[in-house]
């Protein structure tokens, strides 16, 4: 038995390495890929009637695991300077304004219409409105490196923008004045101690001499994020802004720090550290998205009683963004405007859900066809922006004879 789970452990790996390196040519998201045999794998597992442990369990850790990396990888590309602040304001704006609008329309219908309380209606929507950076970020390698880090920059933000509203708001009690202030309390207590935990995790990174460093890091970064967790901090912030503070060190870089880190070595383990994460969240994303896939049912994709909302929420989606991009941010459509994926972060939140709080129609059945929407939508963009880059440098080779 050993021997066949350390088989099918490899060849997942393997799998998913193969849709990782094909997806640069066929713009399919490796993603969409890994779920589609988990399924199969399910299938026909209860075809011949092969006996798998239940490993479902094992969802939310790996998914928890998985926003910490992703998040982590993501940051660490992240670079500061004035010349992209047009860039930095306009991806922060997306994540926010375009949250709160999704979400205000919909609970406005809930309540209003479908006559649902309001509390109800914000937690089941906030799934919804986040952008999956599990999913955008990956397959965004393909595009122009101004629009791969507003794809970063958006949908980050829009993670850890959707956790602490959906903790807020899940976990609030009494007034509504002092659940506020307490919000924003914990929001500078915690951006005041990521900084110093950053600083002390960078001075840690630098000196230590062991060979074993980068999983002590690592481990330090997961035991903060999962405390800060427990005391209802917004404990991915924590995880940003070290990844923001490691990348731009050059801030930090004066004739006081230079005593303590010489920043050209420091810069070398940094570069280091980032191809550990890089590995380690393609591991741990590469089996979530297999268990997910494994433990969703066919039926789920294919129920029509659910096709409705689907549409209307899908639909909602890319309306609001191709509104925003064209009247706020003034931006071309293409190819952003089809990156708003929904996935890992959809998935967590919904099953945080009490079953006490859940609508009548919000189900796994939705939850699934909305993420696999998102996602085609998504791999659509991806193949149509690469024709119509294929066809303008045409054009201009054309020209140029």
């Amino acid at each position: 038995m050993t021997y066949y789970v350390l088989i099918a452990f490899c060849v997942i790996i393997l799998l998913a390495y193969i849709f990782d390196i094909t997806s640069k040519h066929t713009k399919i998201p490796s993603v969409i890929l890994l779920i589609l045999t988990g399924m199969a794998i399910n299938y026909f597992a209860s075809f011949w009637m092969i006996g798998i442990p239940d490993m479902s369990r094992l969802l939310p850790v790996m998914g928890t695991l998985g926003l910490i990396l992703i998040v982590l990888e993501g940051s660490m590309d992240l670079t500061l300077s004035r010349d992209k602040r047009k860039l930095i304001v306009g991806s922060v704006s997306s994540a926010i304004l375009l949250f709160v609008v999704f979400v205000s329309v919909f609970a406005y219908i809930a309540v209003y219409y479908l006559h649902f309380d309001l509390k109800m209606s914000v937690i089941n929507i906030i799934p919804l409105a986040i952008i999956s950076s599990a999913v955008a970020i990956p397959s965004a390698t393909g595009l122009g490196k101004a629009d791969r880090e507003f794809v970063v920059y958006e949908s980050s933000l829009s993670d850890i923008i959707g956790i602490l509203v959906f903790d807020f708001i899940l976990l609030s009690s009494g007034s509504l004045g002092a659940g506020v202030t307490r919000f924003f309390a914990e929001l500078v207590i915690t951006l005041l101690a990521s900084v110093f935990f950053s600083a002390g995790l960078a001075v840690m990174l630098h000196k230590i001499n062991h060979h074993v460093k980068y999983v002590i890091i690592m481990t330090a970064i997961i035991l903060v994020y999962a405390l800060a967790k427990l005391i209802h901090l917004p404990s991915l912030l924590v995880v940003l802004i070290f990844g923001m503070v490691m990348n731009n060190n050059v801030f930090f870089e004066n004739r006081f720090s230079s005593k303590i880190i010489d920043f050209e070595e420091f810069n070398a383990d940094l570069n280091s550290f980032k191809n550990i994460v890089a590995e380690m969240t393609f591991i741990v994303r590469c089996f979530f998205f297999f268990l997910f896939g494994f433990y969703t049912s066919v039926a789920y994709l294919l129920n029509l009683n659910n096709l409705l909302i689907t549409f209307v929420i899908s639909a909602a989606i890319f309306i609001f963004r191709a509104l925003f991009f064209k009247t706020v941010l003034r931006m071309p459509l293409n190819p952003l405007v089809y990156f708003a994926p929904r996935g890992l972060i959809t998935i967590l939140l919904f099953f945080s859900i009490p079953s006490v709080m859940l609508l009548p129609f919000m189900n796994v059945g939705v939850i699934t066809q909305i993420i696999f929407i998102t996602i085609l939508m998504m791999t659509f963009g991806n193949i149509f922006f690469q024709k119509a880059d294929d066809m303008v440098q045409k054009d201009r080779n054309e020209n140029s004879h």
